[in-house]
């Protein structure tokens, strides 16, 4: 009965004609889970716009008639280049995700002004489906002395990881047997939900424009973000590009892959076009610490990309 139930809650609503504006790749992917995690879902529930309406609603302003870009393709790179913004924010898109409460704390710190609207499964109203998130081997680390809020996956004995599991297992068990031990003795839900940890999956609907999705899509897919988070972000964003194709393509060209330099940066750049070793120039530019670290990073990146055939 429950499967049954969670099938009819996934149709949509209403009559499936429509005038309006639809794309082919994401009609086939609508209302579709994709799996995330070991329990978790990222689906698409609804859109509204594309790329095209992208460039309809520069060239309210920008005029149809300019020969400065001629094509939709060269008008979306023109507006993500020069971040022309307000053109992009007219697209939507919205979701269903369950994901554990740890991410989703940190998810709903993305509500950009009017740009993002949540609603999420209340543990007031209803029981916890119990699910929990136990990390797999390959998420398990140590933590990392140079980043307080990051973790270190170098040398982990399996024996500590297979360790590390079973304590999550356990709590997670003794958790769900505490919290229906108070719901059988009649204590409120609200209450009882607090002995549940922060590793049970949650639901939640989410509604986004595009252009702060893309910023919401450089936060969380960065090298440097919580693991777990990055995990749904990627497939968010995987997503997002069978949708609008040109603005994901102008947004990995001139945001996601590419670098910005601060003013101290650049001098240094400008010592190294000269053929002077950087290392010699990062004291006396000013860079140090942690800024000197994410500039090595920089030119790191730099360093690793494909050479122009």
């Amino acid at each position: 009965m429950a499967e049954e139930r969670k099938k009819i809650d996934l149709e949509p609503y209403g009559a499936n004609t429509t005038k309006r504006l639809t794309i082919k790749e994401a009609e086939e992917i609508l209302f579709v889970p994709f799996p995330v995690l070991d329990h978790g879902f990222v689906r698409l529930i609804d859109y509204m716009g594309s790329d095209e309406r992208v460039v309809q609603a520069a060239r309210v302003s920008y005029g149809r008639g300019t020969k400065k870009v001629s094509e939709d393709a060269g008008l979306i790179r023109f507006l993500k280049r020069h971040e022309h913004t307000t053109p992009s924010e007219k697209p939507h898109t919205e979701w269903h995700i369950k994901t554990p409460l740890f991410v989703a704390r940190e998810w709903y710190r993305h509500r950009t002004a009017q740009y993002a609207s949540f609603n999420e499964y209340s543990l007031r109203y209803s029981e916890p489906e119990e699910d929990y998130y136990v990390p797999s081997h390959d998420f398990i680390g140590f933590q990392d002395s140079s980043n307080r809020q990051g973790r270190i996956k170098i040398n982990v004995p399996e024996e500590l990881k297979d360790f590390t599991r079973n304590e999550i297992i356990e709590n997670s068990e003794q958790s769900l047997k505490r919290y229906k031990a108070l719901i059988e003795i009649n204590i409120a839900r609200e209450i009882a939900r607090d002995v549940l940890p922060v590793n049970f999956y949650t639901t939640f609907y989410w509604t986004m424009d595009l252009h702060n999705m893309f910023h919401f899509l450089q936060l969380r897919m960065a090298p440097n973000a919580l693991e777990e988070f990055r995990a749904y972000a990627g497939t968010v964003g995987n997503i997002v590009k069978k949708i609008f194709p040109v603005s994901y393509q102008a947004f990995e060209d001139f945001v996601l892959n590419a670098e910005k330099f601060s003013r101290l940066e650049l001098k240094v750049i400008k010592h190294m076009f000269a053929g002077e070793n950087p290392e010699n120039i990062y004291e006396r530019a000013g860079l140090r610490g942690r800024e000197l670290r994410e500039f090595k990073g920089k030119l790191e990146k730099i360093m690793a990309l494909e050479m122009v055939s």
